[in-house]
C-alpha cells in the first residue's frame, strides 16, 4: 500500500482527535523503518531513546547520549518524508535544568531536525515544558503510572495499568494532563493509562493523548516500537505471542539456507547471474 502524500503536522494529529480519528505512532531508530511506516501510513515517528538498548545493547536507557540522540533522529529525519517526527529528549538534558532541556531540544531540532521533543517524567517539570514551547519548540510530554506514582497511592503496579486505580489516584494524573496543556504541550504520552485513567484523561484536555505500553482503543492513539511490532529482536525466534510478524524467525530460516548454499558450493541468491561466455 503506498500512502498518500499529505504532510502530517501537529494541527493535523490535533484535528484528528477532534474528528475521533485515532493517530498511529510508531518508534523507529533508522531510515529504512522509517520509509516503511511511512509508506505503511503511519502519522509520527518517535524516535526512542530506548535505542540503547534494543539495539547498541545498553543495560539501561539512561545511558544514551544527547550525541547518539541526535545521530539516531538524523537518520530517522531521512527516512520520514511527510510524517511528523518527534525524538525523546535523553535522561539528564531534562534533570539538569529548565536551561539545559532548552538547550537539548534547539539541538535535537537545529541538527536532526526534530519536529517535536518528547519529555519523559514531564509532570514533574511544567517549568520546562513551558520554556521549550516559549522557545519554539513542540513538546509531547510523557507521565502516566510507574512504580513510583503506584506506590504512592498504594496500588499493586502490575495491576495498576488496569481498572485497579484509586480515585485519588486518577485524580492527580487528569490533573497532570491539565497542567500540561496549559504549560502549552502539543500532546501527551501516557504511560500506563488503563481504561479508567485513560479515559479520564483523554476527556479533559483537548491535546491528543497516546499511549504505548498499559495502553489501549480508549486513548485517541497507540506507540508501537517497530521492532516488537514485526518481532525483529533476537527474542522473538522463539516467541509464542501473536505477533503482526516474525522478522526475526525469518532471518533465522534465511541465514541458515545462505550459510548452506555457500557451504555446498553453490551460489547464493540474490547476485546477478554471472554471463555466459560468447
Amino acid at each position: 500500500m503506498q500512502a498518500n502524500d499529505k504532510q502530517i503536522t501537529i494541527p493535523a494529529l490535533q484535528q484528528m482527535k477532534r474528528d475521533g480519528q485515532k493517530i498511529m505512532g510508531v518508534v523507529a531508530w533508522d531510515v529504512q523503518m522509517a520509509r516503511i511506516a511511512e509508506r505503511a501510513g503511519v502519522d509520527m515517528l518517535i524516535v526512542g531513546d530506548s535505542v540503547g538498548v534494543n539495539v547498541w545493547g545498553h543495560e539501561n536507557p539512561l545511558e544514551i547520549t544527547l550525541d547518539e540522540m541526535i545521530i539516531v533522529a538524523r537518520a530517522v529525519r531521512r527516512g520520514a518524508r511527510r510524517v511528523l517526527v518527534c525524538a525523546d529528549l535523553p535522561f539528564g538534558s531534562l534533570q539538569r535544568g529548565v536551561q539545559s532541556a532548552v538547550e537539548a531540544g534547539i539541538r535535537l531540532v537545529k541538527e536532526a531536525g526534530a519536529d517535536m521533543i518528547k519529555l519523559d517524567g514531564a509532570a514533574d517539570y511544567p517549568e520546562a515544558v513551558a520554556a521549550l514551547v516559549k522557545a519554539g519548540i513542540p513538546v509531547m510530554a510523557q507521565f502516566g503510572i510507574t512504580p513510583q506514582t503506584a506506590l504512592k497511592y498504594g496500588i499493586q503496579y502490575g495491576k495498576a495499568n488496569g481498572a485497579l486505580v484509586s480515585d485519588a489516584m486518577v485524580a492527580q494524573l487528569v490533573k497532570d494532563a491539565k497542567i500540561m496543556e496549559a504549560a502549552g504541550a502539543s500532546m501527551i504520552d501516557f504511560t500506563n493509562s488503563g481504561p479508567v485513567a485513560g479515559e479520564a484523561v483523554c476527556k479533559v484536555v483537548d491535546i491528543p493523548v497516546i499511549g504505548g505500553f498499559g495502553g489501549g482503543p480508549w486513548l485517541d492513539g497507540r506507540v508501537r516500537m517497530a521492532h516488537a511490532a514485526i518481532g525483529y529482536s533476537a527474542g522473538n525466534i522463539d516467541s509464542e505471542l501473536e505477533q503482526y510478524a516474525n522478522v526475526a524467525r525469518t532471518t533465522l530460516d534465511a541465514f541458515t539456507e545462505l550459510f548452506a548454499d555457500v557451504r555446498a558450493g553453490r551460489q547464493i541468491k540474490g547476485t546477478p547471474k554471472a554471463k555466459a561466455a560468447v
